[in-house]
């Protein structure tokens, strides 16, 4: 890549961090919040639900907007309002009359910030000059597991060190690294979008059967990634039983661990790899991780299976977002919104389907019987057979990608106009 373009490339790679901090720190807040305003829990989940929402939201006034005005406008748009959000989330709760309302105004703030860098930062690294895209994409999207780790264990000792009273101080220290990446932003060099006039129009995506299996894989990613880093603590906890310290270190903590070594991993060595197949192995192998979660008897197989399929999954959506660009040069913003959304709904049904197989099976007269059969009870078997649904989506996944791979040698003429590569 031309030296000129590295620091744009970095400013990327905050931009990645800017939207961990934005997903991860409230999360950590949500007891302080529910201890001093006296909120309920259906009042914290609104909270989750209203950013998830503006974020899909966001995502389609991109895939609408950006490739008219550009992405200098829109990016540093995106790291105002993560700004204001978080510094928000410090302050409006202490000015408003309802603090709750100040939390639910800020979340929404930043939530429009970090929906648009989930859309734009990944097309502007793909514009970039330069080969190896598929390995700048996935060492791209590893800033969020570090920016996840970091804003976790950096928020975690500095409230168990000085005391939960300095929680609103928190957000404002964390708004710097959006305000800063503002301003380079407006500095660093950036290639022009797509044009309106050359890029291929929505409807054409859309219609395209290529394209439909791309937005089935994002939903695919999104799904085998975020059942098992909502469900891994509970399941270790309750399905394990070990305790929530070990739990929470060995299961979500280390799936974080190997997402993002996977994701750098591939982004120094992913030149030498073909995507497709490197793809097609993480799949299969994440079927295996979440057949060893939820059948193991072994409780430590269970959890080094939870930890590793942080890996397995790590090459999912960036891998994807780079197949597609390949496959749709022409694809513009608009086409990496699409994918987001997409992926941003998996990340919903996942776990929700999860749950709701684990409720369903704590019902079951024929898995009671088993259960006591083998010493577990409801809520061990629940819990497994709900993670045991999330087989389901890599599972999906390899399907598509053998689809793919058996068209290696087909032009994709409904996404390329005949000038694209080959898949």
């Amino acid at each position: 890549m031309p030296r000129k373009y590295r620091l744009t490339l970095f400013a990327c790679y905050c931009g990645f961090i800017t939207q961990a901090i934005s997903n991860n720190l409230a999360p950590l807040l949500f007891v302080v919040f529910r201890n001093e305003y006296s909120i309920t829990f259906e009042m914290i989940g609104r909270l989750i639900l209203f950013n998830f929402c503006t974020q899909i939201g966001a995502d389609l006034l991109a895939a609408r907007y950006v490739d008219r005005i550009g992405y200098r406008p829109a990016i540093v748009a995106a790291h105002i309002c993560s700004t204001i959000g978080l510094a928000g989330l410090g302050i409006f709760p202490q000015v408003m009359p309802r603090p709750y309302a100040g939390l639910v105004i800020a979340t929404l703030i930043y939530s429009i910030g970090g929906g648009l860098i989930e859309v734009l930062v990944s097309p502007i690294v793909e514009s970039l000059p330069g080969e190896a895209k598929a390995s700048a994409m996935s060492l791209l999207h590893s800033f969020y597991c570090w920016g996840q780790m970091l804003v976790v264990l950096i928020s975690t000792v500095l409230l168990k060190a000085f005391g939960l009273g300095i929680w609103h101080i928190l957000p404002l220290a964390w708004a710097l690294v959006p305000l800063v990446n503002t301003f380079i932003f407006l500095k660093v060099p950036l290639m022009p979008p797509v044009p309106p006039h050359q890029k291929t129009p929505v409807r054409q995506l859309l219609r395209s059967g290529y394209f439909q299996i791309a937005l089935l894989m994002m939903l695919c990613a999104g799904a085998a990634e975020l059942t098992i880093s909502q469900w891994s603590s509970l399941f270790a906890e309750k399905g394990l039983r070990v305790t929530k310290v070990w739990g929470d270190l060995l299961g979500p903590g280390l799936f974080a661990v190997f997402m993002g070594l996977g994701r750098t991993i591939f982004g120094i060595t992913g030149h030498r790899l073909r995507l497709k197949n490197a793809l097609l192995l993480c799949a299969m192998l994440c079927a295996g991780c979440y057949a060893a979660i939820a059948l193991a008897p072994a409780p430590a197989v269970s959890l080094m299976a939870a930890a590793f399929c942080g890996f397995t999954v790590s090459l999912m959506w960036p891998g994807t977002y780079s197949l597609t660009a390949a496959a749709s040069p022409q694809g513009g913003t608009a086409m990496f919104a699409l994918l987001a959304v997409s992926g941003d709904i998996g990340c919903s049904i996942g776990p929700w389907l999860a749950g709701w197989i684990s409720d369903l099976a704590r019902q079951s007269a024929g898995l009671a019987e088993y259960g006591s059969r083998h010493g577990m009870d409801m809520e061990q078997l629940g819990m497994r057979a709900g993670l045991l649904t999330g087989l389901a989506f890599p599972l999906l996944m390899t399907a598509c990608l053998l689809f793919w791979i058996r068209q290696d040698r087909v032009r994709l003429p409904e996404l390329n106009a005949g000038n694209g590569p080959k898949l």
